[in-house]
């Protein structure tokens, strides 16, 4: 429930994120104190970003997973990160849960500077990054480039409505614990959301972007993704 939360909040963090910069937070908790986005840390390391972007029930965690077994890069994913540091009892994480009790929105300057601490912290030891699910907004995206560092593939897993229904009521069925909103009606509001944000999100990486057909078998999406990762390693001189 918590993490359902956090993604909600999350996601309506854009009015708050423009009143602030990333590097004003006044938090003293360990988990989130990293220097400033200014500092170039990420900017500089020159390792591989990618977002990854798909309806829920596109499959893309698969691909995540196959992803990192290969090419050994840290997988993250903000929802999770906002769940975690509320799970380990640090002040921030207090911070956190106190503002979900209230219905107050997650800045996401908090979402970022949690981000930009993982990527910190597993530089030393990885590939690349992959950002699962972020951006949500259209002004996410900017935001993400300017205060950590700009992104190199936008991979997008595309499937139509009717599979990622069929998908994901298939998945609740064979579950042991049913959500709430895993329902069809439901469902298709909340695809019918994320698709209205990401195609304005898309567009703004014309580039960068990586259409994947994701109606196909695990194994045929792969090689697509893996050709979009070994080509952007030869470019970025890591392979």
């Amino acid at each position: 429930m918590c993490h359902q939360m956090a993604l909600e909040h999350e996601s309506k963090a854009k009015d708050k994120a423009a009143a602030s910069s990333p590097a004003s937070s006044g938090s003293s908790s360990p988990a989130v104190q990293v220097p400033n986005a200014t500092s170039g840390h990420m900017r500089d390391a020159n390792v591989p970003i990618i977002w990854v972007l798909g309806g829920p029930g596109c499959g893309k965690g698969t691909q995540c997973e196959k992803i990192v077994a290969k090419y050994n890069f840290s997988h993250f994913s903000t929802g999770d990160l906002l769940r975690d540091e509320v799970a380990s009892g640090s002040e921030k994480g207090k911070e956190l849960q106190d503002m979900m009790k209230k219905g107050i929105l997650v800045p996401n300057e908090t979402v970022l500077k949690l981000l930009e601490a993982a990527m910190v912290k597993a530089l030393n030891g990885t590939v690349g990054y992959l950002i699962d699910g972020y951006p949500r907004e259209p002004a996410q995206g900017p935001e993400f480039e300017k205060f950590i560092a700009p992104v190199d593939i936008v991979l997008y897993f595309e499937c139509s409505n009717e599979t990622l229904v069929a998908r994901i009521l298939k998945r609740a069925a064979q579950s042991a614990t049913v959500r709430a909103d895993d329902n069809e009606e439901t469902l298709k509001t909340r695809i019918a959301t994320f698709r209205e944000n990401t195609e304005k999100i898309l567009v703004q990486y014309p580039t960068q972007l990586k259409r994947i057909n994701a109606e196909r078998a695990p194994e045929e999406i792969f090689a697509d993704v893996e050709k979009a990762i070994d080509e952007l390693l030869v470019k970025k001189g890591k392979k």
